[in-house]
């Protein structure tokens, strides 16, 4: 069976990478299935959310073809497939890809071009592919990332939210990447959300559940703790699980 591609999205302090972090536990706890996470956003603090300590980048890889630091004897194609072999962190039940932010300028067409392959052919080995994304959708546009299941677009809970996730849908009909569901989530929502209903119906996007203000989550980011090793009665697992459940994930 092919995996299963998830995509996440939404302007920085949304709730984002929470949102992310607390999916891939679910899918470790409930699915026991191979699953590769893809941070692509430039402000990467994913590996934080998980606990993994994070050595290179596929950016850092990137930036050493363009530098010509490949070595004597070794094609470029082959010295960037062995450094993005190199920037994959495998533990037992993810594996976790950082993409970081390429240095200097120039067109990174070809980097792309086998970063595309890279993760065509790593997608094979898994059941669930999860990235987490800038907002921009840097990545998509470029289709770096291709052929999405499911695209959760995260806002806090705030007009100002609302319509920045709008704009993020936008952006995501404009690309040449297939998406086949979309989704919209409202996060940190202390009393419900019946004030932004005629926000969310503007942006046509469907609303798949809130998350509500969890005190557990600000803790555990308080203490560097990670959001992974969240307990069963968090109100941010338990809103996740259900979102799942409705998705049919």
């Amino acid at each position: 069976m092919p995996s299963k591609m998830i995509a996440v999205a939404g302007k920085g302090g949304t709730g984002k990478t929470t949102f992310t972090a607390i999916l891939l536990r679910e899918l470790v706890n409930t699915k026991k299935a191979a699953i590769l996470a893809v941070d692509a956003d430039p402000n990467a603090n994913l590996n934080e959310a998980l606990g993994f300590e994070v050595e290179s980048t596929i950016a850092e890889a990137v930036d050493s073809v363009k530098s010509n630091a490949v070595p004597t004897g070794m094609t470029k194609e082959g010295f960037i497939e062995w450094k993005l072999s190199q920037s994959l962190i495998e533990t037992k039940h993810i594996d976790l890809l950082v993409l970081g932010v390429p240095h200097g300028s120039g067109c990174y067409c070809y980097p792309n071009d086998l970063l595309r392959r890279h993760l065509s052919n790593l997608r094979d080995n898994y059941d669930y592919v999860v990235t987490d994304n800038e907002a921009g959708l840097e990545h998509l546009s470029r289709q770096v990332v291709q052929d999405i299941d499911y695209f959760f677009i995260i806002s806090d809970a705030s007009a100002r939210g609302i319509r920045s996730a709008g704009r993020v849908k936008e952006i995501v009909k404009g690309l040449q990447t297939k998406v086949f569901n979309t989704y919209l989530i409202v996060t940190k929502a202390m009393d419900g959300i019946d004030d932004l209903m005629g926000e969310i119906k503007d942006t046509g996007l469907e609303l798949i559940g809130v998350i509500p203000y969890d005190p557990m989550v600000a803790e555990y980011d308080l203490k560097s703790r990670p959001l992974f090793d969240l307990p069963e009665d968090s109100k941010a697992v338990q809103a996740v699980r259900e979102i799942i459940g409705k998705v049919g994930l």
